[in-house]
């Protein structure tokens, strides 16, 4: 039996790697900006839905094609070339791509299915609707769960998240979903209540005094200051650098640098609460990536040390 009619090729609007490449370019954009930032929050919305495309597109390219007004889509998209007239390739629902995916693979469970129909559908919110639908979205409620469907999703393709992010983010990103999944973690909310409990018995007088030596405190130490879950005075958290630092230089000749850090401590001097380990901290809601951002002059910043042998030995040459 012989063919007349050949195809040309998967279109490279339903080509699993071109979708992949979108994926990987919006994710690194992402990575570019503030992780506290909405247009973070956003971008990740884009590159799920990529990402999701280019995993369902890797089963077949067909299965992204629209079907419920014509098959043309559908011809289109197993290589060949429609002649309906006015022809655009129509794609099915982000919605509808979750779901399938979660039929056809059972390591794409119910609840990243769910996490991510919902992921999408608050950035259509952002895009299409007077909502401001990131504004206060903290990274902690929704990253370990982003990074863990998208550890899944390249995994149906043969990857890790470290060839979809780089190995810096997917460091990050494995210290976040660790620290979402340890329910021991939870233990913490009772240190919190206690602490609570006894700074609400003192007196009025005492916790002014307290929270204004708390406040003091916190804006001299080096960290980031948050407000204490038990008392909710002025308090810090510190941690280790999650990114390298950028440099940006103004037109005063000053240059701005700044770091995240991924938390892993707390203290707060006014009440005593203290907290170790990014998964308590997630847990009570102080667990999210902050900057450090330090301003140098120019001319300080690239002079050489005071000393410009230091470091070296001694020369004991003299004869």
């Amino acid at each position: 039996m012989k063919k007349t009619v050949e195809g040309t090729g998967t279109p490279a609007c339903w080509d699993p790697e071109a979708l992949y490449l979108k994926a990987q370019r919006y994710v690194q954009h992402m990575s570019a900006l503030d992780s506290d930032d909405w247009e973070y929050a956003l971008w990740s919305g884009f590159a799920l839905e990529f990402l999701a495309r280019s995993a369902l597109a890797n089963v077949s390219p067909a299965l992204l094609a629209d079907t419920d007004k014509s098959w043309a889509s559908l011809y289109h998209a197993l290589g060949f070339t429609p002649t309906e007239e006015k022809f655009s390739p129509k794609s099915i629902a982000i919605s509808e791509v979750f779901k399938r995916l979660s039929a056809i693979y059972p390591i794409f469970t119910k609840e990243q299915e769910n996490f991510s129909i919902l992921h999408t559908a608050r950035r259509n919110a952002e895009l299409h609707t007077g909502e401001p639908a990131f504004d206060g979205f903290k990274g902690s409620d929704w990253q370990p769960r982003f990074y863990q469907t998208c550890e899944t999703l390249v995994a149906t393709m043969g990857m890790t998240l470290k060839d979809f992010v780089g190995k810096n983010e997917a460091a990050v990103a494995a210290k976040l979903i660790a620290a979402a999944a340890d329910e021991s973690a939870k233990a913490v909310k009772g240190e919190v209540a206690a602490h609570s409990k006894v700074w609400l018995a003192k007196g009025e007088k005492e916790r002014i005094t307290l929270g204004t030596k708390a406040s003091v405190w916190a804006t001299r130490q080096d960290g980031h200051r948050v407000d204490c879950p038990a008392c909710k005075s002025q308090a810090l958290v510190v941690g280790d650098p999650a990114s390298a630092p950028s440099k940006k230089l103004s037109e005063d000749d000053e240059i701005t640098e700044t770091q995240e850090y991924l938390p892993n401590r707390f203290e707060c001097v006014a009440c005593g609460l203290k907290i170790a380990g990014l998964s308590r901290l997630t847990v009570v809601g102080i667990g999210d990536r902050y900057k450090k951002t330090m301003v140098y002059d120019a001319a300080d910043y690239y002079a050489p040390p005071d000393n410009e042998y230091e470091g070296y030995e001694d020369d004991n040459n003299e004869p």
